[in-house]
């Protein structure tokens, strides 16, 4: 309720609810700032839900990077804990692409900053593991912020081939896999050890969105979703190869490569990619054909 204290903090109004956990606008009285209060909601599954909470909060306060929403506190109030974290004015990723795909232009530059952010994270050994629209804030002055490192892992150190990486098991418990299916990485969705490049995965199956509006990999059942993401194309390659041009769409077709060692890196050179001037050279106009609204590239 608005007026409610939690710890060093004045609630004002909630911001979302979720399975695990509520996030309301706050007040740091001490700071006189305002906060993004993240709150583990009661429910069944509490050990695990509270490992999960807990991972975000070590994984995310591990790391300082503009494009990462910093956490300020991580505490307990009345046996409830939480999560004081930057309050970020804007709209997620995902309600963004409600308006339509973005230009090309605005994709690879918002792709770079969240790169750069993942880059941050895994040179602190982390792994984010659940990156997707719903997990990137945009400010209102166009900065991508990275969210929710609830399903992230900690890695003895950054830069580790995928057979040196330890990571939890994809597969918790039968029928049931731990992170958003349609971003998974192949060897995420397979149930093999993940390292930094699983991330590269999923931010190239956000950058497709990003310019096509179609989610690469999904699918109208899991199975055939889990057969398109390990071993299958992305839909919708004809809009993608209109809409975009052929040096973007190698950036992204690089970065959703079957194989690990196919894609870049890191993160830092696929930023780099994605800020080459010949990536802006490239607008998107629309045009009618038979009465409907085609894509169209116009230079």
């Amino acid at each position: 309720m608005a007026g409610a204290r939690l710890g060093g903090y004045e609630v004002r109004e909630i911001l979302g609810a979720g399975g695990m956990a509520d996030v309301y606008l706050a007040l740091d009285l001490a700071k006189g700032r305002d906060v993004a209060l993240k709150v583990l909601a009661p429910g069944p599954g509490a050990p695990q839900r509270l490992r999960r909470f807990d991972r975000e909060a070590r994984a995310a306060s591990s790391t300082r990077h503009p494009n990462i929403v910093s956490v300020f506190e991580v505490g307990w109030h009345d046996r409830t804990p939480f999560i004081a974290m930057e309050y970020v004015s804007g709209a997620t990723l995902r309600e963004k692409l409600r308006d339509g795909p973005l230009s090309t232009k605005a994709a690879a530059e918002l792709g770079a900053q969240i790169a750069e952010g993942l880059q941050a994270a895994h040179d602190a050994g982390v792994v984010h593991r659940d990156l997707k629209p719903d997990n990137v804030m945009i400010s209102n002055e166009g900065v991508a912020k990275i969210l929710d490192f609830g399903l992230s892992k900690l890695v003895p150190a950054p830069n580790l081939p995928a057979d040196a990486a330890v990571t939890d098991e994809v597969l918790t418990l039968p029928g049931t896999i731990l992170g958003t299916l349609d971003y998974m990485s192949p060897e995420q969705a397979s149930g093999y050890r993940v390292d930094f490049r699983s991330d590269q995965f999923s931010l190239g199956a956000v950058l497709y969105e990003m310019t096509t509006g179609v989610v690469p990999f999904a699918r109208d059942t899991v199975p055939r979703t889990l057969a398109a993401v390990i071993e299958g194309k992305p839909q919708g390659l004809e809009v993608f190869e209109k809409i975009v041009s052929s040096r973007f769409r190698a950036v992204v077709e690089k970065t959703l490569a079957k194989r690990p060692e196919d894609r870049y890196p890191s993160m830092k050179e696929l930023a780099k990619a994605l800020r080459a001037r010949s990536l802006r050279k490239f607008s998107l106009r629309w045009w009618s054909r038979s009465g409907s609204l085609v894509p169209g590239l116009s230079p």
